[in-house]
């Protein structure tokens, strides 16, 4: 049974860092630490976590980066004053729709690995099959989506089947042109894991299974009988049930830490690994709200047997506002946020659409920006605004205009009780939740802890051992919102005029989208 003095580990591995957190018995944080990959590990040579390849819309990274952040972060966190030895179990959250592939020597090293050397010294490029893995940035496998779909009836079958239609991001298209393209590296994987399953492994100190959640967004997974479908299995390449193993729920239990980590920084041996899963939904799960979504991508629901998780993602997010904070706010997030409180909601007309890489939605591509007097009809726009503060705001109220369109266009409501719950990075910024509060006329809440994926994955180290030791275990959200009851707090709400200003702006911004897709065409 738990005591006062266990604690839980969790672990994010996000496109930008890799991060840690200890909670104590009643979930509050006791140590934290982090990883930089592009300060930290320069050698890598990473642009906001990731690499571009030399193709159009390739991105990848090199996962011995991530073997060498578990190092650093793991000495951090004993020079923050961590005791491993209390620590009861172990889960993580990482990105999304990467893969990797396991070479034979690869697992077998997994297995024996000498606490006397570091990780990175050991799972090294050999490892791997692939020393390039592709990320879920990567768009560069439209081809792929539309053999697959072909191959077991069309689109609206891969939707029926797992939940979403084929995305060029998602991780089955993404293993079918590695089949294609690298049949040698291919045949040569022992096992294929997901960036969440591969931390997973290392922990384990074996192949760690994927779980359902994560498994959803593949294009590979049934999300309804909670296993690999075999029509899509054989749509995608040969023997992959063999190469991804059997998946398992989100909330299981993989077994003991590995030897590794018990010799080498003092985890007690009994020490749970629980299932890692995806960012999304571990932020879920980090979010203490039980709300089922009912539109967008369909996954497996990480903690609710039988439920499911809505979810829509997007591109063109943090990325987009450092490039700005860059360029027109002398890299300062506090000068970035003066220059968005100066200009006036609405923005006198100035409105943009910063696409950099192929949006996810709407599929398009491209930098737009329009004043008051541009329409579809006269829709050049403008090379750039005569001032940093209608660039920063034209920026993000174009942002976040996009998110309430998309969301509405998949049936989405926005009520007089509605509420906004923002995560994230960004959800510390009142600059930007007050912008987000206005646009989608809404009040605007923000978690205890703003970190949701992270913690999220703390809380379901802690629930599954819970669960593991109760037969008649309560539900995943009535178990840890005891421990956190006002885990909300209101930080903005929107302004009288909000409505009057933002609703026009969304036909704007429709038309702006045409625009784009004109050029395209």
């Amino acid at each position: 049974m738990s005591t006062e003095e266990e604690t839980f580990l969790g672990f994010d591995l996000s496109t930008q860092k890799l991060k840690a957190a200890i909670l104590n018995s009643t979930l509050q944080p006791i140590c934290t630490a982090e990883v930089q990959f592009d300060s930290d590990l320069p050698e890598y040579r990473t642009t906001g976590g990731a690499n571009a390849g030399a193709g159009r819309n390739e991105y990848f990274v090199q996962p011995t980066m991530w073997v060498k952040a578990l190092d650093m972060v793991l000495d951090r966190l004993v020079m923050a004053g961590a005791d491993f030895s209390k620590i009861q179990a172990i889960s993580g959250s990482a990105q999304q729709h990467g893969s990797l592939y396991w070479s034979k020597h690869g697992v077998e090293t997994l297995r024996k690995l000498d606490s006397d050397k570091f990780l990175h010294i050991q799972i090294d490029e050999s490892s791997f099959t692939l020393t390039r893995t592709p990320i879920w940035m990567d768009g560069s496998t439209q081809k792929q989506c539309i053999e697959m779909e072909e191959a077991i009836g069309g689109k609206e079958e891969m939707v029926g089947i797992t939940g979403s239609k084929c995305y060029p991001r998602f991780t089955g298209p993404q293993i079918r042109k590695i089949y294609q393209n690298r049949t040698h590296c291919y045949e040569d994987t022992q096992k294929i894991s997901l960036v969440s399953s591969f931390l997973a492994s290392i922990f384990l100190n074996n192949i760690a299974s994927i779980d359902f959640s994560d498994g959803s967004g593949m294009n590979l997974f049934d999300i309804h009988e909670r296993k690999w479908s075999k029509p899509c299995l054989n749509a995608c390449a040969p023997d992959l049930d063999e190469r991804l193993g059997e998946a398992v729920k989100t909330c299981s239990i993989l077994g003991n830490i590995g030897k590794f980590f018990v010799d080498r920084y003092g985890f007690k041996e009994d020490c749970k690994v629980c299932a890692f899963t995806g960012d999304n939904p571990s932020a879920l799960t980090g979010l203490l709200e039980p709300t089922k979504l009912q539109e967008g991508h369909v996954f497996c629901h990480p903690t609710e047997e039988g439920a499911y998780m809505g979810l829509l993602c997007f591109r063109n997010g943090s990325l987009v506002r450092d490039f700005l904070r860059k360029t027109e706010a002398k890299n300062d997030w506090e000068t970035f946020n003066q220059l968005l409180e100066s200009t006036p909601r609405g923005n006198y007309g100035n409105m943009a659409l910063h696409f950099q890489v192929q949006e996810i939605i709407p599929n398009v591509n491209g930098t737009l920006k329009w004043n008051k007097s541009n329409t579809l009809e006269c829709s050049k726009g403008l090379v750039k605004y005569s001032s940093p503060e209608a660039e920063v705001r034209a920026l993000v109220e174009g942002q976040m205009l996009h998110k309430k369109a998309v969301a509405i266009d998949f049936g989405f409501h926005f009520e007089q009780d509605t509420k906004i719950v923002a995560t994230g990075g960004a959800s510390v910024n009142k600059s930007i939740l007050q912008v987000i509060s206005d646009v989608f006329n809404a009040p605007v809440y923000v978690q205890t802890e703003s970190e949701a994926a992270l913690f999220g994955a703390a809380y379901r180290a802690k629930y599954c051992v819970y669960k593991s030791e109760n037969s008649e275990a309560m539900s995943y959200y009535d178990y840890i919102v005891q421990y956190i009851p006002d885990h909300l707090k209101l930080v903005c709400e929107p302004s009288k005029d909000s409505d009057s200003i933002y609703t026009p702006m969304l036909k704007r911004y429709r038309e702006m989208v045409e625009s784009l897709k004109n050029k395209k065409d």
